[in-house]
């Protein structure tokens, strides 16, 4: 009798193990980073066992990994320490194993670290101490990175890409431009309690454009201090092509100037070469006449005197 109560213990133990152990279970990032006057996002998804299914009766509490009472967040907001009271909220829903907590206004001795705790009805009540999250408080952000190329020909699309990464997707960052042209806008969760917001912008560059910079500004929620703004210099280089058709058109347009500047030369030295010649005619003519109307008068005159 003894042996089988030993081994019906037993059997009692892993039984326990397996709903108890093996059930409750939660995840969550151990280590987080989070911006300083912004907020932050703990991702948090967690199980229970099967036989406990009142959803609508699940109390998700967040506490301080130090003392169990010492509650960042709960249902009951009166219970909260006067630190958080205000600054902390569930962003996921129980009712799909979504204890995500979103902590705002985040201050630099925020650090934790933070367990989070579940009850179901006054029975079955779970602290997972053994799986908190600690955050690493950034004093100060780090500008964005800007991606784009440098040297460019004119009448050419250009593209820039600006992104940055944070730790709060229920207040993306916003990123906006000194250049006008078509922007889009995108965010994507990357991992780890991270997330990306990047912004395309594309443009036409023209010769205006030449030696310009073009700038990224991110503005963060909160009152984050940090660089906010990455510029990039542009150089414009004007077409072959468009080069050609001003060059070959205007060389075309001389060149029919000066042919046609030659021929009307041409044509007056002609010209004038013969109303010289005219003239010159018309002088030996009137002499010749004077001549013969001046020769018939002496004649005339000789006649008389004899």
């Amino acid at each position: 009798m003894g042996v089988q109560a030993g081994v019906l213990l037993c059997w009692l133990h892993v039984l326990c193990a397996v709903v108890f152990g093996d059930v409750w279970k939660v995840e969550v990032e151990s280590k987080i980073d989070a911006l300083v006057s912004s907020c932050v996002v703990l991702p948090c998804t967690f199980k229970y066992p099967a036989q406990e299914q009142p959803s609508s009766r699940i109390r998700a509490m967040w506490h301080t990994k130090t003392n169990r009472k010492d509650y960042i967040y709960n249902n009951d907001h009166t219970n909260v320490i006067e630190n958080f009271k205000g600054r902390t909220k569930l962003i996921g829903s129980l009712g799909a194993l979504n204890c995500s907590l979103e902590i705002d206004g985040v201050r630099n001795h925020d650090n934790g670290p933070y367990c989070f705790r579940v009850e179901l009805g006054t029975s079955a009540k779970y602290s997972f101490v053994n799986n908190c999250v600690t955050i690493k408080m950034i004093e100060k952000a780090s500008k964005p990175e800007l991606l784009a190329e440098t040297s460019v020909e004119e009448g050419q699309p250009l593209i820039f890409k600006c992104s940055v990464r944070h730790t709060c997707p229920s207040h993306q960052p916003t990123l906006s431009w000194n250049h006008t042209g078509k922007t889009i806008t995108s965010y994507k969760d990357i991992g780890h309690g991270k997330w990306e917001a990047e912004s395309s912008l594309t443009f036409i560059p023209t010769k205006e454009d030449d030696h310009s910079s073009v700038a990224c500004t991110v503005k963060y929620h909160g009152s984050v201090e940090g660089e906010m703004q990455v510029t990039h210099q542009i150089f414009v280089k004007v077409e072959q092509a468009n080069l050609s058709h001003f060059i070959i058109p205007t060389i075309s347009g001389l060149g029919a100037a000066l042919l046609v500047g030659l021929l009307c030369l041409l044509v007056v030295i002609k010209y004038r070469k013969r109303i010289a010649d005219l003239q010159s005619r018309n002088d030996n003519t009137e002499s010749e006449a004077h001549r013969r109307s001046t020769g018939m008068q002496g004649g005339e005159q000789q006649l008389i005197c004899f």
